[in-house]
């Protein structure tokens, strides 16, 4: 079998894009993946293009092999955009050789070890804050269509969800991003006590919706200093968190922190391969390793799981993306023995679900993981083509 083609598409998701890699192959089988340039990554699908062209002619179930010369030839620009294209790479790579031993991606690694994989609601509020008319859905404007919001999530059968900060601006809830580069509070990153009132009051909110029982996890991000992180702790600790969620680029400053908290802390969402990782596991900066599939190619995401699982860490997939990406993140969930949850995106324009041809399965809390080869969820190429981004 051989590379016969290579080609990346984009599709249109509202206020982003979803980005897939398609490679043909000489025996006909086809594998898909999808990765995410539109947040923080410009110029990614450029990237994969250049990487990828050079991959015609090499057989595709030599994955491990064609990464691992990906890697070795961009030596000098390890991480980033390289480690995102190489993980776009790689995912598809994955898909052709599991649809050719017509087997699920977790058979290659042994999985599944479980066959139901716990998820949690993401972003709950942060969507219908800023896109609940894209989306078609009531728009949440104060403290109270929060509550409603996760009453009407635990409804749905989840047992946990994760939010972020709201502040009330000009008589509306707001969503609190400095630490993207939005105001208020950017570039300095400092706290105050109007943005504590706020974390506050959106956690008594969803709280007050979801119930004593319901797993309640906030993401903060990068949008605070180590000091400003340790204050947020101490807010949160009335609600019983079953993680606080942040991200700081050095690894002491997060040990520092998760000293402090009241609660387990999640973080390392936007790292890159088992050496950015390594610090952070052995200065025991977390309590929850998050993993992003996406980034860093399930192979490489296994390893360093199992890397996470010798320093007695659990991990979690970060997955904010569309369905194929969820489908992805869930074969590295059902494949680690030490896994914590699964974050998934319910939330989205409705046109998303026309992108595959069978949505992801979610009864009582979990998503059931697919028999059908590769990653066991068809990808609908001609909507993709159909709907060319607008951004």
């Amino acid at each position: 079998m051989k590379i016969t083609g290579f080609e990346t598409l984009r599709a249109d998701a509202g206020w982003r894009f979803f980005s897939f890699v398609k490679i043909t192959t000489s025996s006909g089988i086809e594998g898909w993946s999808e990765f995410n340039e539109c947040f923080g990554s410009p110029g990614l699908g450029a990237v994969v293009e250049a990487l990828g062209q050079a991959l015609i002619g090499q057989d595709p179930r030599r994955s491990e092999r064609i990464v691992t010369t990906l890697h070795v030839q961009n030596r000098t620009s390890r991480g980033g955009l390289v480690q995102q294209a190489i993980a776009a790479i790689e995912n598809a790579l994955l898909d052709i050789r599991a649809k050719d031993l017509n087997v699920p991606v977790y058979a290659l690694f042994g999985g599944p070890i479980r066959d139901r994989v716990p998820v949690y609601w993401s972003h709950a509020g942060t969507y219908r804050v800023r896109n609940a008319a894209v989306m078609g859905v009531p728009e949440i404007r104060t403290y109270d269509d929060l509550a409603a919001h996760a009453a009407e999530i635990k409804a749905r059968g989840f047992h946990a969800m994760k939010t972020n900060t709201f502040l009330v601006q000009d008589g509306r809830l707001e969503s609190f991003n400095p630490g993207f580069g939005r105001l208020p509070g950017w570039p300095e990153l400092n706290w105050d006590h109007a943005i504590l009132r706020g974390i506050h009051n959106t956690l008594a909110a969803m709280r007050a919706g979801a119930g004593a029982d319901v797993a309640l996890k906030l993401d903060v991000n990068f949008h605070f200093k180590t000091e400003g992180f340790e204050r947020v702790a101490e807010t949160v600790a009335p609600f019983g968190l079953s993680w606080l969620e942040l991200d700081i680029h050095d690894p002491r400053a997060l040990a520092d922190v998760r000293r402090h908290a009241p609660c387990p802390i999640a973080s390392c969402e936007t790292l890159c391969g088992r050496r950015d990782f390594l610090p952070y596991f052995d200065n025991r900066s977390m309590d929850v390793a998050i993993v992003d599939v996406i980034w860093n190619g399930l192979g490489e995401s296994m390893k360093i799981a199992a890397m996470a699982e010798t320093h007695e860490i659990n991990v979690a997939p970060h997955n904010f993306y569309g369905h194929l990406c969820s489908m992805i993140s869930a074969h590295f969930a059902a494949g680690v023995p030490n896994l914590r949850t699964m974050e998934i995106d319910p939330d989205g324009v409705p046109w998303r679900d026309e992108y595959v041809r069978s949505l992801p399965v979610l009864e009582g809390g979990m998503l059931v993981m697919p028999t059908a080869p590769g990653w066991g969820i068809e990808v609908n190429e001609a909507a993709i083509r159909a709907r060319p981004p607008k951004i």
